[in-house]
């Protein structure tokens, strides 16, 4: 048996769970700058920049956000599997 600390598998699902909570503010983030953008566009009248940083925002943030919780699911479900089988 190993010292939990060294644990390869589980250092590295530490290492993606950090990696996934960053990803998750920057996606969430970036969806905070499309909604405020949205509103302040309909306020003063929709222009080109409005709409860039709003489109730009939605498909970064989703491209960015989409992984991010499927990994986030998947270490949750690794860590839940290795508590269940006294690991």
């Amino acid at each position: 048996m190993t010292v939990p600390g060294t644990d390869p598998v589980r250092a590295r699902r530490a290492r993606i769970a950090r990696a996934v909570e960053v990803a998750q503010r920057v996606g969430y983030g970036l969806f905070g700058v499309a909604v405020v953008g949205f509103v302040v566009g309909f306020v003063v009248g929709f222009d080109g920049a409005f709409v860039a940083v709003v489109v730009t925002a939605l498909l970064v943030g989703s491209a960015v956000l989409a992984p991010a919780i499927v990994l986030g699911y998947a270490v949750k479900a690794a860590e839940r599997e290795d508590r269940e089988h006294g690991r």
